[in-house]
């Protein structure tokens, strides 16, 4: 009875998958919970296990090949059938023997032993079965009769054709196979090899005590071979990686070239990466001091020198201890999944640039969000007057620039009213002419809420400092991409995704720990729903 395996639901909102990868095939055994095949989504790459065992039948779906959820991809059989139907499929083949064996070309060789070749041919033998069982172990050397090493002369066939009808059975399928390679001139002992083909299906066939060892060598050197072949048939893809062994390869370093892999078919698993990475690491200090002293880092000329603070390095100063000394600040962070945010930033970003003249980072994302935020979420946009909490009418987002001056934070007013064309285009406009010292004075002043953008510098994330008399400051650290567990109902997976960390500090006079999540949370929402085809702006 045969199984129909299809692909399982792999994530909420996946509706199709790409086989990337066959584990088996056709002909191969699997057991409950091998892995058949590897397919790829937007979301996870995976092994599909087997939820039964059995012998693949039929392979439905090729790799490369793209199919919804629900789609069979292999018929898999309890194989109950096969050693059944394998003698059956044998005897056929020795039956055909005679009809291919060079009879008419016999004839003209063998002239003198004209009785025996008369009778090679002859459809019926007369020998009964009978007397092959109580054949004497003189018939042995009818193995030898394919032999090239020294032919027979033509003369002795008529002693050798007697014994070739009652040859054993088991040295038939050996006769069968070296049949064909004997030379012309030998073609009459090749011939007398048929009827023993006829002979062969015979139960009553000859017991294993009367094969030599000269039968037995040819039979059991044939029979290794083919057993020997289909050991090696898996390893034909055994040098494919698939992309999570070859992205945990990357980050620890490991090269995949030469690494002997233990999985099905000779294939790397991420085992083997770990395991190569760790024997890597007991000889890491040899090897690390090369780099480190070619590579020597770049010395500043302020090394060893004394300069007086700029005035501007000194406002900050002052009003960094202000804001430490006169609030209650302390750090919220959640991590972001901003893959559907990456997948869109790549698909508009060219036609961006070419309508708007600015390149699509990640930066106008989370402003946008933010601001959008801030308009439900109104407290962490407030501000402490005396005794008294003040709720700004709309959103002024401050923007950290870093310059060679010291940290500057021009404002965008009204953010709230911005797409992503509107904010990348503020964003770069103020930050060259911050860099430039072309501010004016009140594009400087009026903020309500700060975001400083860590992560253009490499960092995942940091506990920014509130300046007052802001009540909040939002830090975006550098996405990376991570294997992360991905969870639906169809259960858990490791996938890679773009991933990010957003710290938020605020003041604890009047924002508390629950108001701050709950801001996060709603730019969390947004960002990894990836919804923002309709505020491009373009």
């Amino acid at each position: 009875m045969s199984e129909s395996v299809s692909l399982p639901a792999l994530g909420e909102s996946v509706t199709e998958g790409t086989v990337t990868r066959w584990l088996k095939q056709v002909g191969d055994r699997v057991e409950v919970d091998e892995p058949l095949l590897e397919v790829s989504t937007d979301k996870v790459d995976t092994e599909i296990p087997s939820p039964v065992a059995g012998v693949i039948e039929e392979i439905l779906v090729a790799e490369d090949e793209t199919v919804e959820v629900g789609t069979v991809l292999v018929t898999i059989g309890s194989g109950a059938e096969a050693p059944a139907e394998a003698p059956a499929a044998d005897a056929p083949a020795a039956e055909e023997a005679p009809a291919e064996a060079p009879v008419p070309e016999a004839a003209p060789v063998a002239e003198a032993p004209a009785p025996a070749a008369e009778q090679a041919p002859a459809v019926e033998s007369p020998v009964t079965p009978a007397e092959v069982a109580a054949a004497p172990a003189e018939s042995a050397p009818v193995a030898e009769v394919p032999s090239t090493d020294a032919p027979a002369p033509a003369e002795e066939a008529p002693t050798e054709a007697a014994p070739t009808e009652t040859a054993p059975t088991e040295s038939a399928p050996a006769e069968a196979e070296a049949a064909p390679a004997a030379p012309a001139p030998d073609a009459a002992p090749v011939a007398e090899v048929a009827p023993a083909a006829e002979v062969a299906p015979a139960p009553e066939a000859a017991p294993a005590p009367a094969v030599s060892a000269e039968q037995a060598a040819p039979a059991a050197t044939a029979s290794a071979e083919t057993a020997e072949a289909p050991v090696t048939a898996p390893d034909a893809h055994a040098g494919y990686v698939t992309p999570l062994v070859r992205k945990l390869a990357n980050e620890h370093g490991v090269s995949l070239d030469g690494l002997t892999g233990t999985g099905v078919g000779g294939r790397i698993r991420k085992q083997d990466v770990l395991e190569a990475s760790s024997a890597a690491d007991t000889s890491a200090p040899e090897s690390a001091e090369t780099p480190a002293a070619a590579e020597a880092p770049e010395v500043s000329p302020l090394r060893g020198t004394t300069v007086p603070m700029s005035r501007l390095r000194k406002v900050i100063a002052e009003r960094a201890v202000i804001s430490m000394q006169s609030s209650a600040q302390l750090t919220s962070v959640v991590e972001v999944d901003v893959t559907l945010v990456a997948n869109l930033r790549n698909r508009v970003k060219a036609d961006f640039q070419a309508k708007t003249g600015q390149k699509l980072s990640f930066l106008p994302f989370f402003a946008l969000a933010a601001a959008e935020a801030l308009t439900t979420n109104p407290i962490i946009n407030a501000t402490i007057d005396g005794d008294t909490i003040v709720y700004p009418p709309q959103e002024n987002m401050a923007i950290a620039v870093d310059t060679e001056r010291g940290l500057l934070t021009p404002v965008i007013r009204d953010a709230a009213s911005l797409d992503l064309a509107g904010f990348a285009a503020q964003i770069a406009d103020l930050a060259a002419r911050t860099r430039e010292n072309k501010l004016k004075p009140d594009e400087l002043a009026g903020g309500t809420f700060t975001l400083t953008n860590t992560g253009s510098r490499g960092a995942l994330f940091d506990t920014p400092i509130v300046f007052l008399p802001q009540s909040a400051i939002l830090g975006t650290g550098i996405v990376v991409k991570k294997p992360v567990v991905v969870s639906d109902a169809a259960g858990d997976a490791i996938a890679i995704r773009s991933m990010v960390y957003l710290a938020l500090s605020y003041d604890h006079r009047i924002v508390d720990g629950a108001d701050a999540a709950r801001f996060l949370v709603t730019i969390k929402n947004r960002l990894e729903a990836g919804a923002f085809e309709g505020n491009l702006g373009i």
